[in-house]
This record gives C-alpha cells, structure tokens and sequence, in this order.
C-alpha cells in the first residue's frame, strides 16, 4: 500500500512539474489566441529554434541552457514581431474565401522552420548533456524519518521554477504596465481599444512576439531534459493547441491551469498505461474538453466571477 502511495505521489509531482512548463508553452499561444483570434501552428517550431539556439550556445559557449533564456527570449520576440509584421499581418488584410487563411500561413511557417533545421542541422538527435542532468533531491534528505520516499528531479524543479518566475513576469506586464494593458484591452474588444486610441497593429505584433518570445523561453528550459531534433516543434505545437482549448480560447489564466491538468493527466496516463499512452491521454482529454466543456476551463473561471 505504501509503495502504491509513493508511486501515485511521485507521478503526481512529475505531473505538476511538466504541467508548469506545458502552461508557458499554451500562455503563449493563448496570448495570440486571444488578441489576434487565430490559432499559431507554428508555436511549436518557434520553440524548437530556441532550443537549437539554446543548444548551440552550450555547445559553442558552455552557457547553461538556462542562461540562454536570456539569449533566445529576445531572439524570438523578435522573430515573432517580424513573422507577424511582414507575413501574417498583410495575410489578415487580404479578402479570401478561406476565412483563416492566416492559420494555414503558420502551418507553413513551421514546415519552413523545420526543414530549414532539417537542412543545417540534419535529423539527428542533441542534447546539452549539462553536469546536473541525473541530481535529484529527496524527501529524507529533510525529513529522515519520512514515511515515504519522493525525489525531486533538479532539472526539472529548475525549469518549473523558471516557469513560475517567467510567468509571474508576464503577469506583472500585462496588469502593471500601460502596454500590457492595451493588449489586454485588445484582446477584449477591439473596436473599443481603437476608440481610446490603442494603436492595435503594434500591439497585435508585439503580442506575436511576446507569444514566441514565452515558447522560446520554454524551449530554453525543455532542453536540459529533451532530445533535440527538427520536426519536434509537431509535438508540442499539438501540446499549445490542446491546453488552449482546455484552458479557453484565448485565456491566460485558463492556460495556466489547462497545462497543469494536461501535465498531470499525461504523467498519470504514462506511468499507469504505459510511455505510448501518454499521446492517446493527450488526445482524450482534448476530445472530452471539447465534449463536455467547449468554453474550456475559463468559462468555469467566468461563471465564478459572474456567482460572486
């Protein structure tokens, strides 16, 4: 019975740690869902060229992937706001008989982006293999008579920490300060943002890049614990499009719990079922939000406000 304990506790806390980093993945492309109103198919490529950022940095450089936050985030805010201006925006502005032509445009931007690492940096699979890789810290380190043993994995604790950091980070932008808040007021009705004199065009484009600025910071903190490889920006753009329909379209808030859930719903699903049933897991919870709560988690958020 302890054994099961302990093993449900430690699934648990892996859970909860991947989950912190899947909801800096989904906040960015929630924050483009929501001011833009399309869905950014290439967010899991922007994140894999941060990584290689990332990993030719400590391969180079010997920087710490973690330092390289601090290369790739600019980096990508600056990829983004130029995908945005030169490439989406002027899309947007064309009349079609494809009302989302934009979104088909980013699945193009992530087929180029892949191919493009596919062509300097061949398939082959990386890794930054940093000295910290395989330390853990465990329970009875500070409690040496602890019923049960759990360890805490230091890469992962150090991504998750991160996270939370980068997080709280954008949170304090977009309440504290007057751009923030015009993103926000973007989001929110557009027409009313132009009416005070919101410039949108600049805010969608730095929204663009904030969004690909948080998964390049996310690509940062996956590579100490990830392989490496081309066409691994698929996986985790399916990863941002699931927690943002679980979150809600659009919500920063929803996509910060969403990816909680699809953390702890994956990390459960792998250690019970099996590795291969963590896709399937990821599928079925997508399924069930759409089924059974199509607002996503924030029309609960919403209906608790509304209550009080």
């Amino acid at each position: 019975m302890a054994a099961q304990v302990e093993l449900f506790l430690q699934t648990l806390i892996s859970g909860f740690l991947l989950g912190g980093l899947y909801a800096l993945i989904g906040l960015g492309m929630a924050l483009i869902m929501g001011v833009m109103r399309i869905i950014n198919l290439a967010h899991g490529d922007l994140m894999m060229v941060a990584m290689y950022v990332a990993y030719w940095l400590f391969t180079l450089f010997h920087i710490d992937p973690y330092l390289s936050v601090f290369v790739a985030t600019p980096l990508l805010f600056f990829l983004g706001v130029g995908l945005q201006k030169f490439l989406i925006n002027p899309v947007m502005k064309v009349e079609s008989i494809l009302p989302h032509n934009q979104v088909i445009l980013t699945v193009g931007i992530g087929m180029i982006l892949a191919n493009l690492a596919t062509v300097f940096f061949t398939s082959n699979y990386r890794s930054t293999p940093v000295s910290y890789a395989s330390k853990a810290w465990y329970l009875t380190d500070f409690w040496k008579n602890a019923p049960i043993e759990l360890s805490l994995s230091a890469p992962w604790s150090l991504s998750f920490l991160a996270a939370v950091i980068i997080t709280v980070a954008l949170w304090f932008f977009l309440t504290k300060t007057d751009t923030g808040k015009s993103i926000r007021a973007t989001a929110q009705d557009i027409d009313a943002a132009l009416l005070m004199g919101v410039n949108v065009g600049v805010m969608r484009a730095v929204t663009f890049g904030i969004g690909a600025a948080l998964v390049g910071g996310a690509g940062c903190l996956f590579i100490p614990i990830y392989y490496l490889y081309p066409s691994l920006g698929k996986q985790f753009t399916n990863v941002g499009f699931v927690i943002t329909v679980l979150g809600g379209m659009g919500s920063t808030e929803g996509a910060i719990i969403g990816g909680v859930i699809l953390g702890i719903f994956e990390s459960m699903t792998a250690t019970y079922l099996g590795m291969g049933w963590a896709p399937v897991g990821r599928f079925l919870i997508f399924v069930a939000a759409l089924v059974f709560l199509p607002g996503g988690v924030a029309s609960i958020l919403r209906k608790q406000r509304l209550g009080k």
